[in-house]
This record gives structure tokens, C-alpha cells and sequence, in this order.
């Protein structure tokens, strides 16, 4: 964390609550200056853990041997989720407003398992299990984990830190929040898939950053950046010449390797004074394409989206003019369309074409939105199916919130700026977002379990977006439940979501004794959603229970089968007398005729003409 920023300023708190049991641990040295202490009423512990990175690797330089964050994602993370109010947020002057985490007025504590200088790697599980440990007995409420292994493995329930770990915070009444990972579109990619974690993907909001990039032909296509635009070339010339990556390489440099703008791939005979145009290497950051077109002289570097990123636009904080476009490229017939092919960027000479890069401007009301991030981990899960994962989505792109004054907005070595605010990607960026919704759950209703928090969350999504469709993904098809899990969060429905799926520790034991045994116990979690194997001749029977958080009422059920299953639901009627009370449903899933391509997906809703409670129905 960044102790110093003005979004963990302690201002209006009254003395550390009386439940903290961190005895004002807090390892944070001084960067720049004599003081010694640096946390307050708001960020009321900082520890680190390095043992196992340090025996595993090596030993952390003793100027980075602190909680202090040297690298942005953390003061990023806990900002979003817990941030106080700061005023005049903006990165470049984008986005200009207010900054606040999720939970505004939460006292915030920062635990470090993270030393990869220049990104957010380097989490050892042993660090991981005794940070989780210290959270846990200093008593915090919420814990936000934005982190996680990149390939999910199938013993990572038994074996995974992050497994263990929120197991014992949730075996101690604390939720746990993770992201869903970045490894996306791929199918079987999500990872953090314990039933008892939170797993949060990540999709766009409806504020976009984008730069008019004006062609020399007359036509205009939109780019995605924070950039300031571009002076004109001349006082006759507004027009800049460009140039794709491929035909601007050395001699004896392969196509591929300059695709990317790799470094050593450019001829700055070709570059300078030029618009050069990359292809996107990375799924969350281009700035290292950016660095090597500014190294080669380029104006401006455009990063052209690669297939598996499909139509969304990353702003990104360039150390030049710079802009994110779409796949199609600049559009120009016959120009650049197959750049994510084998051959060069094609026949036609990429210097025939002129551009122009205004600077970048904030759009808000974005329609549609919210839009599945390409980047964002998909199901099923390859460690146990019949949990839906991810649960949920929420914001994970363009996210704007507090940073560290000791690296760059770019994260390069080289990037000698400081920024107050950064905007930054991933289901990292996600997770707190949900952090934060459930923290003010937790003040709400101090006396709800991690799992009813959870269902509160999950009931009460949403599947459709700002122009009232489906929600779609970033290549313009409809989003599945793999990608969103029960929907996009809706903060306000769930402080009073009516009913929920509750879970105790023992019905996680219960699960984990299962393991490769029961499958029956599996679909018949007492889960928010529904995943089975497909019934095929025999209808399958799954329960679940409800207990009712709202006033006494009666709920009736409404189903949406998935497509050649019959579903039904006994009762279809549930009456609550008072509050706190259980209702069992079974749901009997019934095929009619032969399947035809799964997965197979359906909703089941309880409504009592003022709630709703959703829960998606998977079918394998």
C-alpha cells in the first residue's frame, strides 16, 4: 500500500475499533523522509510475508523489504475496495471526479505475499497461508484477494494457498473475495474455484477514454487511450505517415517477433517521425510496444487488438501518444485486416497511409455495458464442474483508483512520472469491486455468514445490460454463465435480497469428503447456482434450501429451462411466516429428446412480487 495516499487519509475517524487485534503492526518504512509510523485511523495495519519468495528465489533488497507498495496494484486494489473519498481524481485529466472504494468509511489493512519488482507476481503459497493467517486473528471482516495461480490444476482445493487460506477465514466467519484470472477467452481457464471463495470476472462499465484517430482519407475510427493527442506534423501538414511494426523491422528480424513491437525488432530509419502500428502482445498491458516505438522514434504507437482480445479497447498510460484500436485495425481497405495472419502487414504499402491522434476524452452512458472483458477467465471449472464459476462479474476495465508514487502509471523502469491515479485492468481490478459491496453487506447485517453474502450478491445479478439485452462478450456474442456466473453485481438489490442460500463450514467438509466420490453432493450444495450433468433417460433430482432474510411473505417460482429440458420445481410455492425461517425445494430436471450441444443454460427465480432471487441452472 501507499500509506501517504489521500484516499487512505484518516480524517473523521474516530480510534481503532476495539476488535482489531493487529496491536499497530504496521511494516511500512519510509520511502523519502524521518517518519516512522505510517499508519492512522484508516489504514490500521500493514504486514508483509517474504520467507517463502525469499527461500524459493532470493532475498528481497532491504529498501523493498516493506508493506509499502513499489508497484501500484495493491494501493490500487485496496483503494477500490475500501478507499476513503478523494476529490480531483483523474489520470491525465480523464475521468475527473471523486474516487471511493466500495466501502468508503471501512478501516483498511494491507498483508504483502507480492515482491516481482515490476508487476504483481512473485506470490509464494506458504507467504499467501501466513498472511491469511494474520488477517484472520488481527479480525478482519472482508478479505480482497486479487491474485491467484494462471493454470487451475485439479488438486488445487486440497492443495492451492488461496484454497487453504479462505477456507480458515471462512471457517471463521470472514468472505472471502478473489479474481477469476486473466487467462481468458480460453474455456476451463477460471481459477480461485473453492465453493467457499467468491470468484469475481471482470467486464467494462459504461465510461469509456477513447481519442478520435483522424485518416488522411477523411474517415474516422475511435482508439482507446488517456493520451494528450497529437501536435500537427507541420503548419501545412496536420497528417502523420504510418507505419505497421512489420514493415519497419530490421533486416533478419522475423515477422512474428515484430508483430509485437519485440524489443530489438525496429528500424528507427524506419520509425522516426512516424505513427507506428503493433500488434497487442499481452492481454491486460501494451505499454512495452509504446516504450519501443518511442525508443525507435516513433510520434505515436498504435496497438491493434489481436483475436482473442475481440472489440475491447484497453486504455492504457503510455510513455508516448497512444491509442488501443480494434482488430479490423484503421480500417483502411486492404490494409492491415489479416495483420493477426502469417504474412507481412500486406501488399499495399503501410506509408500510403496518413493519421492524426486527437487527445483522449471521457465518454460516460457508454452503451451497451456491461460488456465481458476478452481477457477475464471462463469455466467450467476444470477442478470441480459442477460448481459454476466464475460467481459473479463487475468492473475489471478502465478502472481508475488510487496508485503508488514510486513507480510509473506504465510500470516501466525507464517511466520517471508520477500519477496520483492510475487506471489499470484485470479481474485483479473486479475483485475489490465486490470487496467492497460485501463489506457494506457486513455492516448492514453484521450477523449474515461469508455464504449468505455471498448468495445476497450472486440472487440478485444481473444477465442483461444498459440497453436491456443479454449481456454480451467482447466479440459480440452473448455471454454464458461461464463467463458471468449469476450476472453483474447490483449493489442496492442485494442489501435486501429476500431470500438466501446459506452454507456452513460443515457443508464445506462436507463437500471436500465427497471429493471424487459423491457426485450427487456436489449438485446438491447448497449453492446460489445449479450446475448437473446432463439427466439423459432418468430425471435428476437437486435440492435446496432457503432461508428467508426479508418480512414474512409467500415467493412463487418462475423457470427459464434450459432448451430441450423440462424443469420443475416442488413446491412452486414457498411461504415464510417470520424471518429467519428454512424452506427445501427439489428442482427435477427432466430431458425431452436428445441433447443437441452442450452446455445447456436456464434461470430459476423466487419472487414475492417485490424480490427476486436468480439463480442460473448449468447443464454439462
Amino acid at each position: 500500500v501507499w500509506p501517504e495516499h489521500p484516499s487512505f487519509r484518516d480524517k473523521g475517524y474516530g480510534p481503532v475499533p476495539s476488535k482489531w487485534r493487529g496491536k499497530g503492526v504496521c511494516q511500512i518504512d519510509s520511502f523519502n523522509g524521518t517518519k516512522k509510523y505510517f499508519c492512522n485511523r484508516k489504514l490500521i495495519g500493514a504486514r508483509m510475508f517474504s520467507k517463502n519468495y525469499e527461500a524459493e528465489y532470493k532475498k528481497v533488497e532491504s529498501r523493498q523489504h516493506s508493506a509499502r507498495d513499489f508497484v501500484g496494484h495493491g494501493t490500487h486494489t485496496l483503494s477500490t475496495a475500501g478507499g476513503d473519498f478523494a476529490p480531483g481524481a483523474n489520470v491525465e485529466g480523464n475521468g475527473k471526479g471523486t474516487a471511493k472504494g466500495g466501502s468508503p468509511r471501512a478501516r483498511v489493512a494491507a498483508y504483502k505475499v507480492c515482491w516481482n519488482k515490476l508487476d504483481a507476481g512473485g506470490c509464494q503459497d506458504a507467504d499467501i497461508l501466513q498472511a491469511f493467517d494474520h488477517a484472520i486473528n488481527d479480525g478482519v471482516d472482508v478479505i480482497s484477494a486479487s491474485l491467484g495461480s494462471n493454470q487451475p490444476y485439479k488438486e488445487s482445493l486440497f492443495t492451492d494457498g488461496i484454497s487453504i487460506g479462505s477456507f480458515h477465514a471462512v471457517a471463521n466467519n470472514i468472505i472471502l473475495v478473489c479474481s477469476a484470472g486473466n487467462e481468458g477467452p480460453s474455456p476451463l481457464s477460471v481459477t480461485n474455484v473453492a465453493p467457499w471463495s467468491f470468484t469475481v470476472a471482470a467486464s467494462t462499465m459504461d465510461r469509456d477514454f477513447l481519442s478520435d484517430i483522424s485518416l488522411g482519407n477523411k474517415t474516422r475510427i475511435k482508439g482507446a487511450g488517456l493520451n494528450r493527442g497529437l501536435s500537427p506534423a507541420s503548419p501545412s501538414q496536420k497528417y502523420y505517415p504510418v507505419i505497421y511494426s512489420v514493415d519497419a523491422r530490421l533486416p533478419n528480424v522475423s515477422i512474428n517477433d515484430a508483430r509485437f513491437c519485440k524489443p530489438g525488432t525496429l528500424d528507427p530509419a524506419k520509425v522516426r517521425g512516424k505513427i507506428l502500428i503493433c500488434l497487442r502482445g499481452d492481454k491486460l498491458t501494451s505499454v512495452s510496444e509504446g516504450q519501443q516505438g518511442s525508443l525507435a522514434g516513433a510520434v505515436a504507437v498504435f496497438v491493434q487488438n489481436d483475436k482473442d482480445s475481440g472489440n475491447l479497447l484497453l486504455a492504457e498510460n503510455h510513455v508516448l501518444p497512444a491509442a488501443s484500436i480494434s482488430a479490423n485495425g484503421l480500417g483502411v481497405k486492404g490494409m492491415g485486416t489479416n495483420y493477426t495472419g502469417q504474412g507481412g502487414s500486406n501488399k499495399k504499402g503501410s506509408e500510403d497511409i496518413l493519421a492524426y491522434l486527437s487527445g483522449a476524452r471521457t465518454y460516460i452512458g457508454v452503451k451497451p455495458a456491461p460488456i465481458i472483458a476478452g481477457f477475464s477467465s471462463r469455466g467450467p471449472s476444470v477442478v470441480q464442474p459442477l460448481i459454476l464459476k466464475p460467481d459473479i462479474t463487475a468492473p475489471g476495465v478502465n478502472v481508475i483508483a488510487a496508485f503508488t508514487q514510486a513507480a510509473g502509471p506504465s510500470n516501466l523502469p525507464s517511466d520517471t512520472r508520477r500519477f496520483l491515479f492510475n487506471v489499470q485492468q484485470g479481474t485483479s481490478m473486479a475483485c475489490p469491486h465486490v470487496s467492497g459491496i460485501a463489506g457494506l453487506l457486513k455492516t448492514y447485517h453484521p450477523k449474515w455468514s461469508p455464504a449468505a453474502i455471498k448468495s445476497a450478491i450472486m440472487t440478485t445479478a444481473t444477465t442483461l445490460d444498459n440497453t436491456n439485452r443479454p449481456i454480451k462478450d467482447a466479440f459480440d456474442k452473448v455471454a454464458t454463465p461461464f463467463e458471468y456466473g449469476a450476472g453483474h453485481i447490483q449493489p442496492n438489490l442485494a442489501i435486501d435480497p429476500g431470500l438466501v442460500y446459506d452454507l456452513s463450514t460443515i457443508d464445506y467438509l462436507n463437500f471436500l469428503c465427497a471429493s471424487g466420490y459423491i457426485i450427487k453432493l456436489y449438485s446438491n450444495l447448497n449453492y446460489p447456482s445449479i450446475s448437473v450433468h446432463h439427466p439423459g433417460s432418468k430425471p435428476l433430482n437437486v435440492t435446496r434450501t432457503v432461508t428467508n432474510v426479508g418480512p414474512p411473505g409467500t415467493y412463487v417460482v418462475n423457470t427459464h429451462g434450459p432448451k430441450g429440458i423440462k424443469v420443475l420445481v416442488q413446491p412452486s410455492s414457498l411461504t415464510f411466516k417470520k424471518t429467519g425461517e428454512k424452506k427445501t425445494f427439489h428442482v427435477i430436471l427432466q430431458a425431452i429428446g436428445v441433447p443437441r450441444g452442450l452446455p445447456l443454460f436456464g434461470s430459476l427465480s423466487w419472487t414475492d412480487g417485490k424480490h427476486r432471487v436468480t439463480s442460473p441452472i448449468v447443464v454439462l
